[in-house]
């Protein structure tokens, strides 16, 4: 998260927002985790200001509401269950619904968060320690998440349920508000790990480089978040670009492997529907794969909390592979 974007104050940035339906629940939970209210507002792209590569498509998207659903940062997806971390120290999970032929997301329902602790299984406060920007579920179940400002990632063993213990992460320098940003599971037990302002990594016992140098987002982006690719050995991931007052774009790319960037599968940028984007989730499905997005929107009520989907419908040429006159080819990713 920057801090320069609680003060994103037009709201054409935001995008063209229409609630074609709105869902409400409050389920019953007990235990650690509490029901909050979640709100799920039905939202067009919008037209111009996308850009799609061949083969992806819009797969419907939510406006999230509700107290508990704000700074969310990070997410991943199992089966038909939503997980999220936030700024403010949270583990939100919620059930999404998908309706028609092609399953378009059109729902969420049934929050709860608990809150994150720490080693001596005390919730944390908000604040520099809560920061909690990257979230990775493991193939055995468990459950890391990478915080920033006091730069760490701890694993809450299956399903969370456990109290956190330091896993190892990257030895580098970085600057306060801008640390672990995207965080994946990597192979059977490792996990990549991407900063804010470049540098990739795999980590199980130690961590090492991905790439021949320290990788570096291109055109002034940040990455924000990464998921693994259902289809394959590498990654999708989602850049943000920001210059303050009125500059504010997304774009999702995919990284294999060996740190190569393919060209962007979706770029958003005003008009289209464009915030915070922060977490992004890969998961496959009966035709390739499905993309899902999801934005921080740093607790300002200018800002929105954003769910979109995105089907591609064969992730084989993404990979850097090339596709219709080239267009999918990949680029190395410049070198600091």
């Amino acid at each position: 998260m920057r801090a320069g974007l609680r003060a994103l104050g037009v709201a054409a940035l935001l995008g063209a927002a229409a609630c074609a339906a709105v869902a409400t629940s409050t389920p019953s939970v007990a235990g650690p985790e509490r029901a909050i209210r979640l709100e799920a507002n039905r939202t067009p792209l919008g037209i111009g200001g996308a850009t799609l590569a061949p083969g992806v498509r819009y797969a419907g998207g939510l406006t999230l509401r509700g107290p508990g659903l704000h700074g969310l940062s990070d997410l991943k997806i199992q089966g038909d269950v939503a997980w999220a971390v936030s700024d403010f120290g949270h583990l939100i999970r919620f059930t999404l619904g998908l309706d028609g032929p092609e399953g378009r997301l059109v729902s969420a329902d049934q929050g709860v968060r608990r809150e994150l602790t720490d080693t001596d299984g005390i919730a944390l406060r908000v604040g520099p320690n809560a920061d909690a920007e990257g979230l990775a579920i493991l193939p055995d179940g468990r459950v890391l998440v990478s915080f920033e400002r006091e730069h760490r990632i701890w694993s809450y063993g299956a399903d969370a349920n456990e109290r956190p213990v330091a896993v190892a992460a990257p030895d580098t320098p970085l600057p306060h508000n801008g640390g672990f940003e995207g965080l994946s599971a990597a192979g059977p037990n490792g996990w990549l790990v991407l900063a804010e302002g470049g540098g990739a990594w795999v980590c199980a016992e130690a961590c090492l480089a991905l790439g021949t140098g320290r990788l570096v987002p291109e055109d002034g982006y940040s990455f924000t978040g990464a998921d693994r690719d259902p289809a394959g050995d590498g990654w999708f991931v989602v850049e943000r670009l920001y210059r303050p007052p009125l500059t504010l774009r997304a774009r999702v790319r995919r990284l294999s492997a060996d740190g190569v960037l393919s060209a962007p599968l979706i770029e958003l940028r005003p008009p289209a529907l464009v915030d915070n984007f922060e977490g992004i989730a890969a998961v496959a499905t009966p035709g390739g794969t499905r993309l899902y997005l999801l934005s921080d929107d740093n607790g300002n009520p200018l800002q929105k909390t954003l769910l979109l989907a995105f089907d591609l419908d064969d992730p084989s040429p993404l990979a850097g592979e090339g596709g219709p006159e080239g267009r999918m080819r990949g680029t190395k990713m410049r070198v600091r």
